[in-house]
């Protein structure tokens, strides 16, 4: 029996709510085979008891299967982030990107409810209070930052081989979008996934941002966690539609952001009423789901973004909505006022 052996055999164990293993998460630290005795230690960061409980009943399941292990004694060191300023509890402080004072991550539970657009027009308004700001695409499979900033350049890389990211109104971007051809699609498995998001984040060179805000891909898979693995992320905003079965994902999703000690900065419902010209409200999803599920979790309801045709149409073309002054436009307006609102909560200093 060998380290290598043991290891091998904790690849069974998944990190409880995800598919990915414990070992390849970089959570094994230490296993030493003495005569008679196998001893496994493992370090995870969350406040839910549950989690080191069920990897621990795993790991044991798994190694005490074993032929010739003998007595199994599985430790775990449950690493539990201080509380910030502010309240904030979990991995908010110290970027650990160089050159990034601030990580802000826009996450959803399922695709579809507006989160890259809500992304792209937060880094734009965060831009406007006078922040330097990058916009990472960590979304590889979808990538829309590139068409929702209306660039199609290919990046280069400095001396140090690292990516010079590009630049479109004011922010510095960085998108899979960027290194593909329209129809290109990416075939990568998990492992290439992964590699990728970590190359985004540790080989660009951001240089000096007081915010970097990270597109997430929908939902709550293994990009997800590697990310808040890789880098301390100082909060995450979840994007929800009103309707019921956006809530149910977007609960998810803050759940998943709790279990690994990233602070859930509050939520925004998109798409929450559509307007006529007369001025009359249409709440085509349901009225009001945002603001409840908000009090129901007990995080702050960041905004109520409506449904807008120039929205669109301004996304499609690669000049977002944010651009336009707040007093011109009401859904830029939004996004300014959420966009002040996290500066407060999250001060870059």
């Amino acid at each position: 029996m060998s380290p290598d052996f043991i290891r091998e055999a904790l690849r069974q164990v998944r990190y409880p709510g995800f598919s990915r293993d414990i070992v390849s998460f970089g959570l094994v630290k230490e296993v030493r085979c003495d005569p008679g005795l196998t001893t496994v230690r493992i370090e995870i960061q969350t406040r839910d008891p549950k989690v080191p409980e069920q990897v621990f009943q795993d790991c044991h399941s798994v190694l005490d299967a074993l032929p010739d292990v003998g007595t199994v004694k599985v430790e775990i060191d449950v690493k539990d982030a201080p509380a910030a300023a502010g309240g904030l509890a979990g991995t908010v402080g110290k970027s650990s990107i160089p050159g990034v004072k601030r990580i802000i991550a826009v996450a959803s539970g399922k695709g579809g409810v507006g989160k890259s657009t809500v992304a792209a027009n937060l880094a734009v308004a965060l831009a406007a209070t006078g922040a330097t700001v990058g916009l990472c695409d960590c979304d590889l499979y979808g990538p829309s930052v590139a068409q929702m900033f209306g660039t199609r350049e290919r990046p280069l890389a400095n001396e140090q081989d690292e990516i010079i990211p590009l630049q479109a109104h004011g922010i510095k971007l960085m998108s899979m979008g960027f290194l593909l051809e329209d129809r290109s699609p990416v075939i990568v498995r998990g492992p290439m996934a992964t590699r990728y998001t970590q190359q985004f984040l540790r080989q660009v060179a951001w240089e000096d941002l007081d915010y970097l805000v990270l597109d997430l891909p929908p939902g709550t898979g293994d990009i997800q966690l590697t990310i808040v693995q890789t880098v301390s992320v100082d909060g995450v905003i979840i994007v929800t539609t009103p309707q019921e079965v956006a809530l149910i994902d977007a609960r998810k999703a803050v759940s998943m952001f709790a279990k690994v000690n990233v602070p859930v900065l509050g939520l925004i419902e998109n798409m929450a009423w559509f307007e006529c010209d007369a001025g009359k409200r249409y709440f085509l999803f349901g009225e009001g789901g945002g603001v409840r599920e908000a009090e129901a979790l007990e995080v702050p309801l960041l905004g109520r973004i409506p449904i807008d045709i120039e929205t669109r149409e301004r996304g499609d073309s690669g000049a977002p909505i944010a651009l336009v002054s707040p007093a011109h436009h009401k859904v830029s307006a939004a996004f300014h006022e959420v966009a002040a609102r996290i500066r407060t909560m999250v001060p870059a200093g």
